[in-house]
């Protein structure tokens, strides 16, 4: 896209003409190393962070999904802010195992990093620990917001793909700056959570499983039906980016298959 840019020329200001060539709003999802993994896994973590972050707009750091123990997201998204400071990056915060005291030390480090946004979540049960503290995401955002952390950086809660509104009240009522979908299943849900929210101010990220066969268990696993856009994927990322302005993009298990889709993506 054309921008016009200052410079001052024998002491006179003319505009330049440059044509950057934007990237598309995705966002790449990525799942931190498991605490029992070794050193090398955070390598290769960095090194497909190194890779992907060339063809997409930003990198969300997920918290721990399904339960199983893994590096902390903030120690991650910090690292990696710290070595690559133009890197766009989110991460999850799940409460099911925090007070508020907790989720408020985590949010404030994460400002402190400069990191991008954080995405408050109930998430799963840890396999190791029943610590349950009994917050809810919209408590959770709605306390962040009474210390002005909403202020200092972009706070999301999740939402569900088919949403009844009248039950997600209390999110709305919370204020966060915006709602992450769980896996979209086609573009009609997209267009609905859009037409109801966008317009009370909020911003809305869909949220894409990358559909292949090392991805088919997650599918499968999350009831999802992605026969709407296997066929002509690049269509249906494209048409709901240009719906809502962003697209976060999970590839649990196809890490090589989604980089070359967002490669081509963004050269075509």
């Amino acid at each position: 896209m054309p921008i016009l840019v200052g410079k001052k020329i024998e002491n006179r200001e003319v505009l330049i003409e440059l044509t950057i060539k934007s990237v598309m709003a995705v966002i790449y999802e990525i799942n931190p190393p498991k605490i029992s993994d070794n050193v090398e896994k955070l390598e290769m973590l960095h090194s497909r962070i190194n890779q992907v972050n060339d063809v997409c707009g930003g990198i969300h750091i997920t918290d721990s999904v399904l339960g199983i123990e893994r590096i902390s997201p903030i120690i991650v998204a910090s690292e990696l802010k710290r070595k690559i400071p133009e890197l766009n990056i989110t991460i999850s915060l799940r409460v099911i195992d925090k007070n508020l005291e907790q989720i408020s030390h985590i949010t404030q480090a994460s400002i402190e990093a400069n990191l991008d946004g954080v995405l408050v979540l109930m998430g799963d049960p840890s396999q190791k620990s029943n610590h349950n503290f009994g917050i809810f995401p919209s408590q959770a955002v709605q306390h962040l917001n009474d210390l002005g952390h909403n202020k200092k950086t972009e706070i999301f809660l999740s939402l569900p793909s088919n949403p009844n509104f009248e039950r997600i009240s209390k999110k709305i009522h919370a204020k966060p700056d915006g709602f992450v979908t769980q896996v979209i299943h086609d573009i009609p849900q997209v267009q609905r959570i859009t037409d109801y929210l966008s317009p009370k101010g909020f911003r809305i990220i869909p949220c894409i499983l990358f559909p292949s066969e090392k991805n088919i268990k997650s599918a499968e696993f999350l009831k999802l039906d992605w026969s709407n856009y296997k066929d002509d994927f690049s269509d249906f990322i494209t048409t709901i980016e240009k719906i809502t302005g962003d697209v976060l993009l999970t590839s649990p298990n196809d890490f090589k298959g989604a980089l070359e889709f967002l490669t081509r993506l963004q050269n075509g």
